[in-house]
């Protein structure tokens, strides 16, 4: 079992990059693939009621890829994370098969739920660089997560969500606001120079203002 959740992982990142040209080179290389193993490694330490053990191995890898998965998380086959540096997963995360998440990711807790604190991801979830999911909320199957988002919500399938706090913006293929893009992850909007263009129309819009009326 082991070695077959293993087998998937490598065999996706040659579906989902098209940078990897080896086995050897993916095995040597890729650091999203070894925090993935020692995962791997360890969750069936922490299923039998080991806790240290397990832990000292999280703790191992994330100091040589820059990825904490916390031991007790649940994650299906079919797993890649792309680059992965700055990449959390939380104790009580629960992810499904066939499962992106991209650089500077978090899936964590808001420092207000006992028990179940961590999000649960469906399966074929994409979720972009930097974007954070917390507390214990459920995103459904094929949900994309844009880059910067900050999802606080629970998400139903097929949804896009981006922004801070995160919105949806696209359901089952639909567009929510007129502003929505294509869902290629590299094309999703940038909530941050949203708000940096918001600024600028409101310091335009005051500074064209007469001098008596802002007194």
């Amino acid at each position: 079992m082991l070695l077959e959740k293993i087998k998937d992982d490598i065999t996706v990142i040659f579906e989902r990059d098209p940078a990897a040209t080896s086995i050897l080179e993916v095995l040597l290389t890729y650091s999203g693939l070894h925090a993935i193993i020692f995962y791997r490694i360890a969750h069936p330490l922490y299923n039998i009621g080991l806790r240290l053990i397990p832990r000292i191995i999280s703790q191992f890898a994330r100091f040589i890829t820059g990825i904490e998965i916390h031991p007790g998380a649940k994650i299906g086959s079919g797993f890649f994370i792309d680059h992965g540096m700055g990449v959390v997963i939380g104790e009580t995360t629960e992810i499904g098969d066939n499962v992106t998440i991209y650089q500077g990711v978090t899936l964590g807790g808001t420092g207000k739920e006992t028990g179940k604190r961590h999000p649960t991801l469906g399966d074929d979830v994409m979720v972009s660089a930097g974007a954070k999911i917390l507390g214990s909320i459920k995103i459904g199957n094929n949900v994309k997560v844009g880059a910067g988002a900050v999802v606080l919500n629970p998400v139903p399938d097929n949804c896009t969500v981006v922004g801070i706090p995160g919105r949806i913006v696209i359901k089952d293929g639909k567009k929510i606001k007129d502003k929505c893009v294509d869902l290629n992850h590299g094309d999703l909007p940038d909530p941050v120079q949203e708000m940096l263009n918001c600024m600028n129309k409101r310091i335009r819009k005051l500074e064209e203002e007469p001098m008596i009326e802002r007194m």
